[in-house]
């Protein structure tokens, strides 16, 4: 069975256990990645026989500063997650409020450090809050929060840390432009919108002082050169991402139609993922995983079923065909 203690998208193992196959049967939409992913160049031999360099680490950082228009103290980390389970360390142990439900690797991740974590239902219950934790979009809602609400929260919290980590596909929500700020951390993750998570790689940008505090956390190679030099890439390349933009916003909308047809109502999401409402989220997500087509639902939900868009066309017929 799968465990929903600590659940996440992505389990394809737990999936193949319940419904056979092997790991190529399956699209897997449990997770936000995006399916259609920044297409890699040539990696240069050496990066893979060497340490990265400080000049790699330097160039990587500059390449994503230049991407988002800032040029706030940031560190470079090995994806969100890990900015996730440093964090807590960074303060005395004392009351956290995290907005609920979303990524479930906050409130996990505090409480492994001992911190007492409320689940807070609007951001007006954060505060007071020494460390206040806002994904922006909301995973796995979509709810959305305008930089003013989240700024206004600033003076009332100890830390506010906001996880952008599905913020490429919203650059109007994002902290960014006031990145640097007392207080305010903003995380972000390279393998979602890019559909590059397994390289690892993410960043966090805030006030110098905690900046240089999750550096010494994260150690002197915290992501492999290889890491460094595709993100570099990415970053600088303007067209494909905001092609990427406008594509997903198509698919997310194409996704809702077909999910209407099969009767779900649409409950949230953002453009790497839908949210629906179903009659009866484990027999939808059996109906889908009997096509191979995995999907995620929650253990605090028995409606919620949520789903990333679709890549290439054969997985659309394959999807159009599991809900028709």
């Amino acid at each position: 069975m799968i465990d929903k203690t600590r659940d996440h998208g992505g389990n394809i193992g737990a999936a193949i256990a319940q419904f056979g196959g092997q790991p190529d049967d399956w699209i897997d939409l449990s997770t936000g990645i995006n399916r259609i992913a920044y297409p890699i160049a040539d990696v240069p031999p050496a990066l893979w026989h060497r340490l990265p360099t400080v000049e790699d680490m330097a160039q990587a950082l500059s390449a994503a500063q230049w991407h988002y228009g800032v040029q706030a103290p940031a560190m470079i980390c090995a994806g969100a997650q890990a900015a996730i389970q440093m964090i807590p360390q960074m303060r005395p142990i004392g009351r956290a409020a995290v907005l609920a439900p979303s990524y479930n690797e906050h409130a996990a991740c505090l409480r492994a450090q001992g911190w007492h974590v409320t689940a807070a239902p609007d951001l007006a219950a954060m505060r007071g809050a020494d460390v206040a934790v806002v994904v922006n979009p909301n995973n796995p809602d979509g709810q959305v929060f305008t930089p003013d609400d989240l700024l206004a929260l600033l003076p009332d919290v100890g830390m506010l840390v906001v996880d952008e980590s599905f913020g490429d596909i919203a650059p109007h929500l994002s902290l960014l432009p006031h990145a640097g700020q007392d207080k305010l951390l903003i995380l972000r993750s390279f393998g979602k919108f890019w559909g590059l998570a397994g390289v690892r790689f993410g960043l966090v940008f805030g006030p110098k002082q905690d900046v240089e505090q999750l550096r010494a956390l994260a150690g002197p190679w915290p992501v492999s050169g290889p890491a460094l030099h595709i993100a570099r890439a990415a970053y600088t390349d303007t067209p494909w991402a905001d092609a990427t933009r406008a594509r997903l916003a198509q698919d997310a909308a194409k996704m809702d139609d077909l999910a209407r047809g099969a009767g779900w109502r649409v409950a949230g999401g953002c453009d790497l993922f839908r949210l629906y409402d179903t009659p009866d989220a484990s027999a939808a997500q059996s109906r889908l995983a009997r096509a191979h087509i995995w999907s995620r639902i929650f253990p605090y939900s028995e409606t919620w079923l949520r789903l990333g868009p679709a890549g290439a066309a054969h997985e659309w017929d394959r999807l159009a065909a599991a809900l028709a």
